[in-house]
């Protein structure tokens, strides 16, 4: 495998409410140091709403030595409103590529469901409900066909703009057709329905002939998060786009969560893949509380690390958080595949 990487959120914003309100350079810079030095990523996947959070935090990925994907991910925007986005993300992607910066360009993530227009509902809690509960099987047809018509749009629009590799950040009921990308990217996690060809399905994939990049994986640490993986995160309940509670009581399980990154990512490497990204370094929105289990946020957090909120002493000075059982696995595992070489080209 050419690249081990993780996602890293600049602020994902739904209904005016942002995943990470507070950007602080200082902190983001030391993160990606950790990132690089650390946990021995040789990449990472920058993601938000925000193109010049998406710049400062690639620059700073840059100077710490990764590999920068720099992905828009944006929520219930339309489609000509997301192509003035990734036009302007291409300009920016494009300036660091010229200065030096080993860079990808994703034209968005998941667009079916955070992009109005391509799924029945307004919103995409809707669309999501909707996916989930009643899915509207004519939409589901016609899906691949409004998406690639759409995405010829998006990949036009940002190689007249950036001389790098492009991709997209999919989903597989998206039927994608990966003619005008570079790389192969999808967002697959495992479930316990899907845990029996799982494997399979990732060789299919590799098969096809493009290298193959798995942008997003992983699970929450809470007791049996590993087996629901992608839909674990409904254990969250919300006011509007704020969550504010858990569900119900649920137990801490970080050495779950480890295994399940471990596994996966042996099973990435067996068949073949290009790269992974682990979803994800930190979730700011979901931060760990001590005392009632149900306002402990951090245990419906993809995060490898956990966001505190107290002060005093961390095991890394300058970073409001503290490294969850998955960020040790994690770096012996990367550790002993990127030591010592240069980022993949």
């Amino acid at each position: 495998m050419r690249r081990y990487g993780i996602g890293y959120d600049t602020g994902f914003v739904n209904l005016g409410v942002s995943t990470r309100e507070v950007f602080d350079l200082e902190v983001v810079r030391r993160e990606m140091r950790v990132i690089r030095e650390d946990l021995h990523c040789d990449a990472v996947r920058v993601t938000g709403g925000d193109p010049e959070r998406l710049e400062i935090a690639a620059t700073l990925a840059a100077e710490a030595g990764l590999e920068v994907w720099f992905s828009p991910f944006t929520c219930d925007l339309t489609t000509d409103r997301l192509l003035d986005v990734l036009a302007d993300c291409a300009e920016r992607a494009e300036r660091l590529r010229r200065n030096g910066t080993e860079i990808v360009l994703v034209t968005g993530a998941e667009l079916s469901l955070f992009t109005k227009g391509f799924l029945p509902g307004d919103v995409c809690t809707d669309r999501i409900d909707a996916l989930l509960t009643r899915p509207d099987r004519a939409a589901l047809a016609a899906l691949p066909g409004r998406m690639n018509d759409f995405l010829v749009k998006a990949v036009d629009v940002v190689r007249r703009r950036f001389g790098g590799r492009v991709t997209y950040a999919s989903v597989h009921f998206e039927g994608v057709d990966w003619t005008p990308f570079d790389l192969v990217s999808i967002d697959f996690y495992r479930t316990k329905e899907i845990a029996a060809g799982f494997a399979g399905s990732v060789r299919a994939l590799v098969e096809a002939g493009k290298p193959v990049v798995i942008t997003e994986f992983g699970c929450p640490a809470y007791h049996g998060a590993a087996d629901r993986s992608s839909a674990a995160w409904d254990v969250i309940e919300w006011e509007g786009a704020m969550p504010r509670r858990l569900n119900g009581d649920h137990v801490r399980d970080e050495a779950a969560q480890a295994a399940h990154l471990r596994e996966l990512l042996e099973i990435f490497e067996a068949e073949g893949v290009d790269g992974t990204f682990v979803h994800t370094f930190a979730q700011y929105h979901l931060p760990h509380r001590s005392g009632d289990p149900r306002k402990d946020l951090d245990l419906a957090s993809y995060g490898i690390v956990k966001v505190v909120e107290d002060g005093g002493d961390r095991t890394f000075p300058g970073v409001p958080w503290e490294p969850k059982a998955a960020f040790s696995t994690l770096a012996a595992h990367y550790g002993s595949r990127t030591a010592g070489r240069e980022i993949s080209r």
